[in-house]
């Protein structure tokens, strides 16, 4: 009797190891080293609201040429817009709603209006598996991503989690643009 007791908690203890496992592959693969792009000549560059690096990483992307127009989300209204680089037009933009969703809808109808079939996505690293679900649903071109990465530790924990808990939002509660 003892044996098959003992059989039974290694079982559970197996069981538990494979889902811990399974939950930190599938949280590296999804937020960690997410599916990116190498930048390539696009139609726009669009750098998504939210923490870290981002706006740096458009304008370093626009200031190489990959694209004329860089595309600003967030806290941003056209007065407080940052100075473009030489060749390159800035649109910003708040998205309403203010979250992901409402930038891959305002971003899709920009899109519409000024005819591109490619753009890059500047998204922060942890973000980019949801953005690219949500820019798929929205936009009907070419989409590359090229995010930049979070600050430090804490903000990396605390991204990934907000990012399970809103990419199942986005695959239950909000499968449309």
């Amino acid at each position: 009797m003892r044996s098959a007791r003992h059989r039974g908690r290694r079982i559970i203890f197996i069981a538990i190891a494979a889902l811990v496992a399974l939950f930190l592959v599938l949280t590296a693969v999804l937020f960690v080293w997410p599916a990116t792009n190498a930048p390539r000549r696009s139609d726009a560059i669009v750098v998504l609201g939210g923490s870290g690096p981002r706006i740096q990483k458009g304008l370093a992307l626009a200031r190489a040429g990959y694209a004329p127009y860089l595309v600003l989300s967030g806290g941003f209204d056209r007065a407080h817009c940052p100075a473009p680089p030489p060749g390159v037009k800035v649109i910003c933009f708040v998205p309403h709603p203010g979250t992901t969703q409402g930038e891959a809808r305002a971003v899709a109808k920009l899109a519409r209006a000024n005819k591109w079939p490619q753009i890059i996505v500047v998204s922060g690293i942890p973000q980019t598996t949801r953005a690219r679900i949500r820019f798929d649903r929205c936009y009907h071109g070419i989409l590359l991503f090229d995010p930049a990465s979070p600050g430090g530790l804490g903000e990396w924990i605390h991204n990934v989690i907000y990012e399970w808990g809103a990419l199942a939002k986005a695959e239950t509660l909000q499968r449309g643009c």
